[in-house]
């Protein structure tokens, strides 16, 4: 017995143990706290889940975590005008059906500033919740398989929101679902599922946004009189990567965004839909891509103007085989243009003309365009166009296609080595 007592007291004593005692318990600070006064917390760690039921400000001043024990959510925010800032939020519980968070939101008019949410299921979820701000927040999930991770931020029947400046990685999605009037801008996020995805959301703006090494960019479904505006899109890739998509979505306005090594830069399918909408598509930079833009159907209402279609391996693709031509295409930069600009003017002197071909292996078998860009199907597809065994059909044609190739390189070459940075930044070289 005197052994067993000198051995326990030999451990206790030793300096390479340390015994953590149980954390601060939070609640009953929040719960002592007057309504509108801040509560600057002292530096150290703190036991959650917490609630917080009336308006105050909740500071950390960037030295306190608060430790949810792997139950529940964090924090619930259930009052408006509360600000929670400068945490470290982390060990959410794991359950999707409770949407366990960082931060669960069910109020107007509150902050969520600047704080750093890991180990969390889900990040912030914002459920019929308005005029709040999410801003300069750090996001990560849990350390699970891509498409059991929870999302980074979670808009649900939420309106006039502001969603900016933060930083995601390593979650699954970014979403928008049944949404008005939010603002999405100059987020980043990477190593992700959806950059951002829309579901029955109208008049959002997105912009200024930086994702990339994300399988989709950005997707609209029954999303209409969205604006996507400066938006950096790279490195959506694998099979399904999309730059940005679009289902059955009216009225977007797309105008100035770079969609660079994609799968297919963008996906349209059925869009616009409603009767009389037309899509905008301007000044887009749509470089170095599988394809350019793919069209999953026939369609018509999409008017592209003064876009840069730079060195895509497939400019455009119609699905169905037939024609992408019922569009507008007006004044674009075709990196394969042919003509010339003899007046300088910096227009083309004849139209660029893009053709389809009924032989085309890889867009008939689907299966084939693993091998798209391999040296036998480029062989195949030389032929093909040397000696078509059928008439080909006009796919696209740009009466007046721009020819300003001086300005086109510059900026070319300078996203070329601002997505050289990305990449090497991502993979920590």
């Amino acid at each position: 017995m005197k052994c067993l007592n000198k051995l326990v007291l030999l451990i206790l004593l030793s300096p390479a143990v340390v015994l953590a005692g149980p954390l601060t318990p939070l609640q009953p600070l929040i719960d002592n706290a007057e309504e509108d006064s801040t509560l600057l917390l002292e530096p150290g760690s703190y036991a959650g889940p917490v609630v917080i039921d009336k308006p105050l400000i909740l500071d950390g001043q960037g030295e306190v975590t608060i430790d949810a024990g792997g139950k529940g959510s964090v924090i619930v925010v259930d009052t408006d005008g509360a600000v929670i800032r400068n945490l470290h939020l982390t060990n959410s519980g794991e359950s999707h059906n409770d949407i366990d968070s960082g931060v669960q939101v069910r109020g107007n008019f509150n902050v969520i500033s600047d704080n750093v949410i890991d180990n969390c299921l889900f990040g912030v979820d914002l459920q019929q919740s308005e005029n709040n701000i999410v801003r300069r927040n750090r996001i990560s999930s849990k350390p699970f398989e891509l498409g059991t991770r929870g999302d980074a931020i979670r808009l649900w029947y939420s309106f006039d929101n502001k969603v900016t400046d933060n930083v995601i990685s390593d979650s699954r999605d970014t979403v928008v679902w049944y949404s008005a009037n939010n603002t999405i801008s100059r987020n980043t996020s990477y190593d992700s599922r959806y950059s951002l995805h829309f579901m029955y959301s109208r008049y959002n703006l997105v912009e200024e946004n930086r994702y990339y090494n994300n399988t989709v960019g950005v997707f609209l479904m029954y999303s209409d009189g969205v604006v996507l505006r400066n938006n950096y899109i790279a490195h959506a890739s694998g099979s399904t990567g999309v730059g940005i998509g679009f289902k059955e979505t009216s009225d977007v306005t797309v105008e100035g965004n770079k969609i660079l090594y994609c799968a297919s830069g963008l996906y349209i399918d059925i869009s616009p839909f409603q009767p009389d909408t037309i899509n905008t598509f301007s000044n887009n930079l749509i470089a170095y891509n599988g394809i350019g833009i793919r069209f999953l159907n026939d369609w018509k209402g999409n008017e592209f103007r003064e876009n840069r279609f730079i060195d895509n391996l497939t400019q455009v693709v119609v699905s169905s085989g037939k024609t992408a031509n019922r569009n507008i295409w007006e004044g674009n930069h075709w990196s394969d243009y042919e003509g010339f600009d003899e007046d300088r003017d910096g227009v083309g002197d004849t139209p660029y003309e893009l053709y389809v071909y009924a032989d085309r292996l890889w867009q008939d078998v689907p299966y084939a365009q693993f091998f798209k860009g391999s040296p036998v199907l480029e062989v195949m597809d030389f032929l093909e166009r040397l000696a078509p065994f059928t008439e080909p059909r006009i796919l696209v044609r740009d009466e007046q296609p721009s020819k300003q190739r001086t300005l086109a390189l510059v900026e070319e070459q300078a996203q070329v080595k601002d997505s050289l940075d990305i990449l090497r930044e991502s993979l920590g070289r």
